[in-house]
């Protein structure tokens, strides 16, 4: 059973459903806020969005995946934004680990909370933003775009909503059910510059110029620099844009 939960206004959507409770037989509880007072990004970055004009939601899940292969779930949730998406727009990509981009600009990110329970999850927490209908941004982010910028018109964000849990269940079946390697392959297919040589900046600043080759199973991005494949964890690389 999937649970909807309508609020005005919260610090953020991640932190209100880490106190929230789940009924018995509810699968999926998705929360959803027209302003965020405190909205995250990774790590001390801040989610810019005027109040009423973009889709802010978290998805809280309990699913059967060890910690080791929960990547799979940050796939499901890539993919599920990026068909809603594709049926608004062309040029729609998955930006690793989970970015959603429109070219080479931003409009879609997401924030992932896991709780443990031993080796396993025991709370699924993805907090996600889209630009839908913001008109400007004054933040001092690199590179945002909004659908309204990118198709000149406003979109019903209830709609999008809608379309985003309903491909959100499609893909969380594939996981509970074991098929995860259809889920896989069409991440991979999605890449954003995948098969593209650009510029890698590591923590230190220093740069490097890289074909980006592939994903893998738990997660890492292997770039090709030279002769030699590297793997890199979340945060061990940045794309240069």
């Amino acid at each position: 059973m999937v649970k909807t939960i309508r609020i005005k206004e919260t610090d953020s959507t991640n932190n209100w459903l880490k106190s929230y409770q789940s009924e018995a037989g509810e699968d999926m509880t998705v929360v959803t806020t027209d302003y965020q007072s405190a909205g995250r990004g990774c790590g001390s970055n801040q989610w810019e969005s005027e109040a009423g004009k973009n889709l802010m939601f978290s998805i809280l899940l309990h699913p059967k995946v060890s910690a080791k292969d929960q990547f799979i779930l940050s796939m499901a949730n890539a993919l599920a934004l990026k068909d809603v998406l594709d049926s608004y727009t062309d040029g729609i990509k998955i930006k690793w680990p989970n970015d959603i981009y429109w070219n080479d600009k931003k409009i879609s990110g997401t924030l992932i909370e896991t709780s443990l329970q031993g080796a396993e999850i025991k709370d699924f927490i993805i907090g996600t933003g889209i630009n839908v209908n913001q008109q400007e941004f004054h933040s001092d982010a690199p590179n945002p775009v909004s659908l309204l910028q990118i198709i000149g018109c406003e979109t019903n964000r209830e709609e999008m909503l809608e379309k985003i849990v309903a491909r959100w269940e499609y893909y969380y079946n594939k996981v509970e059910t074991g098929d995860w390697h259809s889920i896989r392959s069409k991440y991979r297919s999605a890449l954003y510059r995948r098969g593209e040589v650009h510029d890698y900046r590591y923590p230190d600043g220093t740069m490097e110029r890289m074909t980006l080759v592939d994903v893998t199973d738990d997660g890492h991005l292997l770039l090709l620099c030279g002769r030699e494949l590297l793997s890199f964890a979340f945060k061990e690389i940045q794309f240069c844009l």
